[in-house]
């Protein structure tokens, strides 16, 4: 990965970033309370917790109150479904039921479930990677079922042309994945595609929840040189027992997120979760400012980071040059 790259890919992130920033500050229409003083109700949902979920949660907040949005004037109302999709519907219908002003879906499976609901109730998504695939909207550039947000499209090509640098040599990878998100359906066609026009072989481990996360990365075992998991929530909360069977194996795994790399896999080209959420609040105030949803595109917010793991790269006996070592962000394992 070329340092200009980088560049123009750190620079566009910004640009995009300060463009929302100002357009959530220049309109004085502000509807930050109605008639008698009360409070906005913000919701924010989410299927299941993991430490991307939470950072964008956190991006979201802290962009609130950063643009005058603090607690004396939003009431936030935090639901986490804990992993049942039967759950994740309750709490959609209570935010309808308790007609909050505006409601915040982390990543895939609470937006669709929100957006299901077809209530008047605006909604900003967080870091879905297919908005259109979701059924969220039909266009980005004019949302039109009263939901925008902004959509993290992974870098396929990048994170690929990261493992051929970083992991010369890799021919065959393994594609690990849950086949009940969309996101992950949708990226993995896309990395098959590109694989498939490389020449290079793949074999796919499917899961449907997170109990089967450990047995299909030991499958991998042997048959693989490498693993790519897409952005993906079952899989990013069993990362760690997938980190253990790789590094064993001497697998590198890229992931699609830096939290993914932060909680065991090798590397990635990734969003920081922080500022998505942060850009994503920014559309929710450009809405309490006086914006109709319909006239708040919805945004794909480029990658702007490599992260390699320095615990992983050890154990996997990796060694990376200068050269490399200038355009890395390195973490170590989460636990430690």
């Amino acid at each position: 990965m070329k340092t200009s790259m980088m560049k123009k890919i750190l620079s566009a992130a910004l640009c995009t970033s300060m463009f929302f920033g100002l357009t959530a500050c220049g309109n004085n229409t502000q509807q930050q309370s109605d008639a008698d003083g009360e409070k906005l109700k913000v919701g924010i949902v989410q299927l299941i917790d993991n430490g991307a979920f939470e950072d964008m949660r956190d991006g979201f907040i802290q962009e609130l109150q950063d643009k005058g949005y603090g607690e004396d004037k939003v009431e936030i109302i935090y639901k986490n479904a804990q992993g049942d999709a039967t759950n994740l519907n309750t709490i959609c219908q209570e935010m309808v039921d308790s007609q909050v002003d505006l409601v915040a879906t982390i990543a895939t499976p609470a937006s669709q479930a929100m957006v299901a609901m077809e209530s008047n109730i605006p909604i900003v998504f967080i870091s879905v990677s297919n908005p259109i695939g979701a059924g969220l909207l039909t266009t980005l550039e004019q949302p039109d079922k009263n939901a925008t947000g902004t959509s993290n499209a992974i870098p396929i090509e990048d994170i690929f042309a990261l493992s051929e640098d970083l992991t010369p040599g890799m021919q065959t990878y393994g594609l690990l994945y849950c086949t009940n998100e969309v996101n992950s359906v949708t990226t993995i066609e896309n990395a098959k595609n590109y694989l498939d026009e490389k020449g290079l072989r793949y074999v796919e481990q499917i899961v449907t929840n997170s109990s089967e996360v450990q047995q299909a990365a030991q499958a991998l075992v042997g048959n693989v040189d490498a693993i790519f998991v897409p952005n993906d929530s079952v899989i990013q909360a069993a990362m760690p027992l997938v980190a253990e069977v790789a590094r064993d194996a001497k697998i590198p795994v890229y992931g699609s997120s830096a939290v993914m790399v932060n909680s065991g896999a090798f590397a990635t080209v990734a969003i920081t979760d922080t500022e998505i959420g942060m850009i994503s609040a920014d559309m929710a105030i450009a809405h309490f400012e006086g914006k109709e949803m319909s006239e708040i595109p919805a945004l794909v917010v480029p990658a702007n980071a490599i992260v390699v793991n320095e615990d992983t790269a050890e154990a996997l006996g990796v060694t990376l040059s200068d050269e490399q070592k200038a355009d890395i962000t390195f973490v170590r394992d989460s636990a430690n």
